[in-house]
């Protein structure tokens, strides 16, 4: 696992503090907001503008995880539907089927591009999108 230090971008970014602040108190605030931490899950950044964030969700299927972006706010919920096991008799139960909500607080400009599941993971892939008025542009020099 690799973890990253923001703390060298500080000194050469001009006004993302606050992003940074953001990401990381995030993780700090879904410990404690979630119990232990569950659903485990990763974020990687795949490259400049495109990041995945993958949810280990063993036992829950597509229709009982709800992915809703509000602004800058990714939510994604489950409910376990458990009234099958209900007459299970369980010498030892160690997959958590439990009731979920993760928040993230997503950057300016980043959309959810889709979201899969596969082998008990959910990938939700992301894409910073820059609008076209904050893409630099080249400013012709005219001789007079």
């Amino acid at each position: 696992m690799r973890n990253v230090d923001f703390t060298p971008l500080y000194r050469s970014a001009i006004g993302f503090d606050r992003l940074f602040d953001m990401m990381e108190s995030n993780n700090a605030k879904n410990a404690k907001s979630t119990s232990n931490g569950y659903p485990p899950y990763n974020i990687e950044q795949k490259d400049e503008n495109n990041y995945r964030i993958t949810m280990a969700v063993a036992g829950f299927s597509d229709d009982q995880i709800d992915i809703t972006q509000k602004e800058n706010l990714l939510i994604i919920t489950a409910e376990s539907k458990n009234n099958e096991d209900a007459d299970k008799n369980y010498i030892y139960q160690g997959i958590a089927e439990r009731d979920f909500e993760r928040k993230f607080q997503l950057a300016d400009y980043i959309k959810v591009l889709n979201a899969t599941m596969k082998n008990g993971l959910l990938h939700i892939d992301l894409e910073r999108e820059t609008p076209d008025v904050m893409q630099p542009r080249t400013i012709a020099i005219s001789h007079k």
